[in-house]
C-alpha cells in the first residue's frame, strides 16, 4: 500500500523520517521539492563528484569502470553554488540535502522528477530498503550531445513510501548494509 501525505507528514515530524523536513511542496520558480500527494520530492545538495576524466585529469583512453573494483580515487569532489553542468553522455554522482530513516515497515521506490528527464537527465536511485538511513547518493546520467545543467537545493527525484503487510524478518540495518548511515557521497562498494 502506498502510504499518502498525511503519514509521511505524521513520521517525518514525530520520528525524524526525513531531516530537514518540508511539509508543503515547494515550486517558487524552483524544481518542486516537498511533501507530494503519495511521496516526497526530495532535493540535490550543492556537492557532487565528478570524474576526474571530465575534467580533463587522469583520461585514459582504454580505461574500464569496474563496479567490482571502484574506487573514489576516480572522482574529484565539487562543491557548487547554484548548478553544476553535467558533460555529454556522462554520469556524475550528487547527493540529498535530506537525511531519511526509513522505518522497517517500509520500503521505498524512487523516480527522476520529469522536469529533468524530458531534458534527458535521468536519476538513479536504488530502493530503500526498511531500516536504511544515511544521505541518498544519486547517479545523474545526460544522455543527451549537449551539456546539461541540473540544480542544487532544488527538486531531483519523488520518493513514493510503501506498507508492507509484514515486516522483514532482516532488514539493512540487521544485515549491516554497507550503506547505511552514509553521510557523504559514496561510490561503488563490494
Amino acid at each position: 500500500m502506498v502510504k499518502n501525505d498525511r503519514w509521511i507528514k505524521k513520521l517525518s515530524l514525530e520520528y525524524k523520517m526525513i531531516e530537514p523536513f518540508e511539509i508543503r511542496q515547494i515550486r517558487d520558480g524552483k524544481i518542486s521539492y516537498g511533501t507530494s500527494s503519495y511521496g516526497y520530492d526530495m532535493r540535490l545538495s550543492n556537492e557532487f563528484m565528478v570524474m576526474k576524466a571530465y575534467l580533463g585529469r587522469n583520461q585514459h583512453k582504454d580505461f574500464v569502470l569496474d563496479p567490482k573494483k571502484a574506487s573514489d580515487n576516480l572522482f574529484e569532489t565539487v562543491i557548487v553554488e547554484d548548478y553544476i553542468e553535467i558533460p555529454p553522455n556522462s554520469v556524475i554522482l550528487g547527493k540529498t540535502i535530506e537525511y531519511f530513516r526509513i522505518p522497517r515497515d517500509i520500503i521505498t521506490i524512487a523516480f527522476g522528477k520529469s522536469t529533468y528527464a524530458r531534458c534527458g537527465i535521468f536519476v538513479n536511485i536504488t530502493p530503500f530498503e526498511p531500516e536504511w538511513e544515511g544521505y541518498v547518493t544519486l547517479s545523474i546520467s545526460n544522455t543527451t550531445s549537449l551539456p546539461a545543467k541540473v540544480y542544487a537545493n532544488e527538486g531531483i527525484a519523488q520518493i513514493l513510501f510503501l506498507g508492507v503487510s509484514e515486516t522483514c524478518e532482516i532488514s539493512y540495518a540487521d544485515k549491516r548494509g554497507k550503506y547505511q548511515k552514509q553521510k557523504i557521497i559514496t561510490s561503488a562498494k563490494i
